[in-house]
């Protein structure tokens, strides 16, 4: 697999930045995000919503609010949308449905950003332009490397599950290069994205974000960290269930075998 950049400095201007944002029972957060997302000084930044038919009314609101922040754009400039979608079948893929559209729509980087607060939006400008000054195909938001941190609010309990969880995918799948392989926020360059094709992943749920990395570092791609302090959600309650914590326990052991050899 080969990577290949196309364009300049993107940091410098006219970068044009996707954030892909599942959703699924988001209407009090979607808001607040939202402003905090599209107030980042990142040229070209455009915000993709991914809706699964919430019935709260997420998607309503998703779309009452790409009304207002594109109001009196022309179509090239939109800085929100909205694709829905007709059912629940997991969060790998809703991104694969988002990071399809963003790079059919000419998207040079597209970021992975959950829509419950817990990913800092203040970290979008230092994430380009570690993705620019590397030339890196991946750019990981890192609880887990110096300076990064999460909530106090998380028990030590918790903790000491996400670094293990953590710890054993990196030692099973043998990814030495990144420190937190199993975090959620991510910038993709669009060539490594299209090489990957999210599309052939297996991967429905969260274990999409172990997947998705260890076969562009198995490809080649050149990886960057950057600290993050991850918060607990704001409002609504988390997503991972029983099957999902299952699922991603399995996922590295089906990775290393279907890829061994490759």
């Amino acid at each position: 697999m080969t990577y290949t950049r196309d364009g300049g400095d993107l940091g410098r201007s006219g970068a044009t930045v996707t954030v892909v944002m599942p959703t699924y029972n988001e209407a009090a957060n979607l808001p607040r995000i939202t402003e905090l997302v599209l107030g980042q000084p990142v040229p070209g930044l455009h915000l993709k919503i991914v809706d699964d038919s919430s019935p709260d009314g997420t998607g309503r609101i998703a779309e009452e609010l790409a009304e207002k922040y594109n109001a009196d754009r022309p179509l090239g400039q939109r800085r929100m949308s909205v694709l829905h979608r007709v059912e629940k079948d997991g969060l790998g893929r809703a991104y694969a449905a988002g990071m399809s559209a963003a790079l059919a729509e000419g998207a040079q980087y597209v970021v992975q950003m959950d829509a419950d607060g817990s990913h800092p939006a203040e970290a979008l400008p230092r994430m380009l332009r570690a993705a620019v000054e590397a030339d890196a195909g991946l750019v990981v938001g890192s609880r887990y490397v110096d300076g990064g941190s999460l909530d106090e609010e998380w028990g030590w309990h918790r903790k000491a599950l996400s670094r293990f969880a953590n710890g054993y995918a990196r030692t099973v799948l043998g990814t030495k290069g990144i420190s937190d392989i199993t975090a959620g926020f991510t910038m993709w360059r669009a060539d490594v994205l299209t090489a990957v094709d999210v599309t052939s992943l297996d991967s429905a749920g969260y274990s999409f974000q172990v997947e998705l990395k260890y076969k562009a570092v198995r490809g080649g791609c050149r990886a960057v960290e950057i600290p993050i302090r991850f918060e607990e959600r704001t409002e609504g309650e988390s997503k991972m269930s029983l099957g999902t914590q299952i699922e991603s326990a399995m996922i590295p052991l089906r990775l290393r075998r279907r890829y061994r050899g490759m």
